[in-house]
């Protein structure tokens, strides 16, 4: 049995890449670490997997902006101008893909990956996270903790002002990275954030989730309107992102953070190696 020209068991696992990619994008946002070497491994042409994998995994992008709207609570200005980054970085991105030589791509995608790995080895969620504990710990006995929140309680959270210059050329690059490839986008954005000490954690982590909608939003635009999508495919991909990040926090709470981020470092690796042997040798 087939639909629109594709077997049904090829849609299918299609359908489990994408609800693998929507588990490990929830435990450690990388998931085109998964779905785009599933693409791969059908047979989809680089390119095309890329442009139909953005287009896949933008529904979470969506559900993760409606969900942190808490979060988002007193960073408008923020969010107007991250959005913004990101739309025009995903227009960036989205043209040098369609653009440059598919063999361009090609040759830069093991590198890409290999620098996600690094990305997520490096870990900027946990160690925001750690920082935010250890404010919360020190709590009243600390002189600088008091201090600090007096300020947060007089100034606007939003006073982009104040922000490190060098942040806002790393969220830029983040959004052009999005539009152009996007596999550890999230965790490269949460690194910037993180650096550029903007705000607590939950709050910097819907901030990159912000940027990276805007980027994938107008690069699925551009490569649904010059049709270079395979809607099967991506529409499979997008259930299976919504299945997987639906499933994954009951279950990512009984398995050690660690192991969740070395299983996707490896896997990073692993594929990075893989190509980069085929592509170059």
């Amino acid at each position: 049995m087939t639909i629109a020209g594709i077997s049904v068991v090829t849609l299918l696992l299609v359908l489990l890449a994408g609800i693998g990619a929507g588990f490990v994008g929830y435990a450690v946002g990388a998931s085109s670490l998964v779905s785009y070497p599933a693409l791969l491994a059908i047979g989809v042409p680089p390119v095309l997997a890329n442009t139909t994998n953005t287009v896949g995994v933008v529904g979470t992008g969506v559900g993760g902006c409606l969900s942190a709207r808490k979060e988002l609570h007193g960073h408008r200005t923020r969010v107007i101008l991250y959005a913004a980054i990101g739309v025009v970085g995903g227009i960036i991105g989205g043209l040098l893909l369609l653009e440059l030589p598919a063999v361009v791509f090609e040759y830069l995608v093991p590198p890409l990956i290999m620098f996600s790995a690094l990305i997520i080895a490096f870990n900027p969620k946990e160690r925001a996270h750690a920082r935010d504990s250890v404010s919360q710990a020190l709590g009243p006995q600390s002189v600088q903790a008091r201090e600090s929140a007096e300020r947060e309680l007089t100034q606007p959270k939003d006073d982009v002002r104040k922000d490190p210059w060098w942040m806002w050329l790393g969220v830029s690059f983040v959004g052009i990275y999005s539009g152009y490839f996007g596999a550890g986008a999230g965790t490269l954005a949460l690194a910037m954030l993180d650096l550029g000490h903007i705000g607590k954690f939950h709050e910097i982590n819907a901030l990159k989730t912000v940027i990276g909608f805007g980027a994938n939003i107008t690069a699925s635009v551009m490569f649904i309107v010059r049709g270079s999508v395979n809607w099967p495919f991506a529409i499979a991909l997008c259930a299976g992102c919504f299945i997987g990040s639906y499933i994954a926090p009951p279950i990512t709470r009984h398995i050690p953070a660690n192991i969740m981020r070395a299983a996707a470092v490896l896997a990073g690796v692993i594929l990075a190696v893989k190509l980069g042997w085929s592509t170059y040798l």
